[in-house]
């Protein structure tokens, strides 16, 4: 068994979907619309691992307190991105191009070398190297 995909409500897709299509090499499907019920979504494909579906209704109501509050719930995902060097320069490219770095790299306890960062929709995203 393995994890088929998972799923992000966002307030801007094709937003969502340009972030992560440029920085981590997702590859999109077609645009999923569903008029009754004012849905549309993409499925994003990685080099490896489960996809990632990003979903929009207009009337979903963002329950988080802030950008990269705690709530009970998915807290993050990870994205392996090769090494520590890629991490660490994948976090500068994050925060020179304006994105919240919430975790400075750093090594963690159960053997990641890690940061953080908020995606548009302030979701966070580690970048992990072993």
């Amino acid at each position: 068994m393995h994890i088929e995909h998972m799923a992000i409500w966002v307030a801007d897709l094709e937003r969502s979907r340009a972030f992560y299509e440029t920085y981590f090499g997702a590859q999109s499907g077609e645009k999923y619309h569903n008029p009754r019920k004012h849905f549309t979504s993409y499925f994003l494909r990685f080099e490896s691992g489960c996809r990632l579906e990003l979903m929009h209704r207009p009337e979903i109501e963002d329950l988080r307190k802030g950008p990269g509050a705690e709530f009970l719930g998915i807290t993050h995902f990870a994205i392996e991105v090769g090494n520590r060097k890629k991490v660490d320069e994948l976090t500068e490219k994050f925060r020179a191009d304006g994105y919240t770095v919430a975790g400075e790299a750093r090594q963690t306890g159960d053997g990641y070398y890690e940061s953080i960062i908020l995606d548009p929709e302030g979701n966070r995203v580690e970048l992990v190297a072993h």
